[in-house]
């Protein structure tokens, strides 16, 4: 019977996940484009609170484990990951004021390309040829989507280019910083203890950008309860996220979560033509789906590159385990001939 309650726990953790993950964007979209409200960097703020007092909650609830800092340099480590972290959020954000969702997402599926670039030239990881193959379609339907965009706008643009290519190096630095099995936090703690910084760092930037964010903030809240309602459980989607990444990946894998998140892609820009009917063109969705096949097609290169450096990994260790053997071996034949 503990099977099935099991299977219906990962499939609404996966629900909420996708909820959570594409409620988040419309919700973007909706507040910094249909309502109005200009100001993507005191909207990235305003989630950093929500994301700082919910992961103490979570955490002091126990659903995550207690994960320290374990030395000032493991504070730096973290505070760097938080200052391209609110690079990334906040150049999504801004893209979503000048560009429709659907093209935010076909650009924001181009991460692979800037993940294995990043991991060449910065911890010069090299990929199989048949990885790097796969970049091609990912980039070609982009440039297709671009130039067939009947909504492209220069600025969103090259805000969600910068924000993928942030979300890319995070992830790469990530992997470089945060090596030792000791300093490793799983998605909660990290957010945690990056949130602090970043919202330092944003209600900076909101003071010097968008010095008149926080008035218009408190004349809408005042002028429409809605507008506070739709910020609030933006703020706590906003959250969420992290939440149910957090969830979804231990009781399945992250290569399920990558999985979902090519599909999640997909699934929000239908639900965004249907909610803010924004024109699209033949060419700009053979564009993204051609992306989209190429992102999967470099996922799949990933796993078999994998699985044979772990094969690798495993005869190599079988041979030096033989060789051990055999050396014991011809050591005791010889001390047993000394012997006699």
């Amino acid at each position: 019977m503990a099977s099935p309650s099991m299977s219906a726990y990962t499939v609404l953790m996966i629900a909420a996940w996708y909820f959570s993950n594409i409620g988040v964007i419309l919700l973007n979209k909706y507040l910094l484009s249909v309502w109005g409200f200009k100001f993507p960097i005191f909207l990235t703020a305003c989630h950093m609170v929500a994301c700082l007092s919910l992961s103490f909650a979570v955490r002091a609830s126990g659903i995550a484990p207690r994960q320290a800092l374990k030395s000032r340099r493991h504070l730096v480590k973290v505070a760097v990951l938080a200052v391209v972290f609110v690079a990334s959020v906040v150049g999504g954000n801004v893209s979503l004021r000048f560009i429709p969702v659907s093209f935010n997402q076909a650009i924001g599926a181009t991460t692979p390309f800037f993940t294995a670039l990043l991991s060449l030239f910065i911890m010069r990881q090299k990929e199989t040829g048949e990885v790097y193959v796969t970049l091609l379609p990912i980039v070609l339907g982009i440039v297709l989507a671009s130039r067939a965009e009947p909504s492209f706008h220069l600025t969103g643009f090259v805000a969600c280019v910068s924000a993928t290519f942030s979300r890319a190096l995070k992830s790469v630095l990530q992997g470089l910083l945060l090596t030792n099995d000791a300093e490793k936090l799983d998605s909660l703690n990290l957010l945690l203890y990056m949130s602090p910084v970043a919202l330092g760092v944003l209600v900076a930037a909101t003071s010097a950008m968008e010095p008149e964010a926080f008035g218009v903030f408190l004349e809408n809240c005042a002028e429409s309860p809605h507008f506070f309602f739709v910020l609030g459980l933006n703020c706590v989607l906003a959250f969420s996220v992290n939440l149910t990444n957090f969830l979804v990946t231990k009781c399945t894998s992250p290569l399920t979560l990558q999985v979902l998140g090519n599909a999640k892609g997909a699934v929000a820009v239908v639900v965004s033509i249907l909610l803010f009917k924004n024109p699209v063109s033949g060419m700009g969705m053979l564009g993204y789906s051609i992306t989209i096949m190429g992102v999967v097609a470099y996922s799949e290169a990933k796993k078999r590159s994998k699985e044979k450096m772990k094969r690798r990994e495993d005869l190599e260790l079988t041979r030096r385990d033989g060789e051990g053997k055999g050396s014991a071996e011809r050591g005791a034949l010889l001390e047993r001939s000394g012997g006699v």
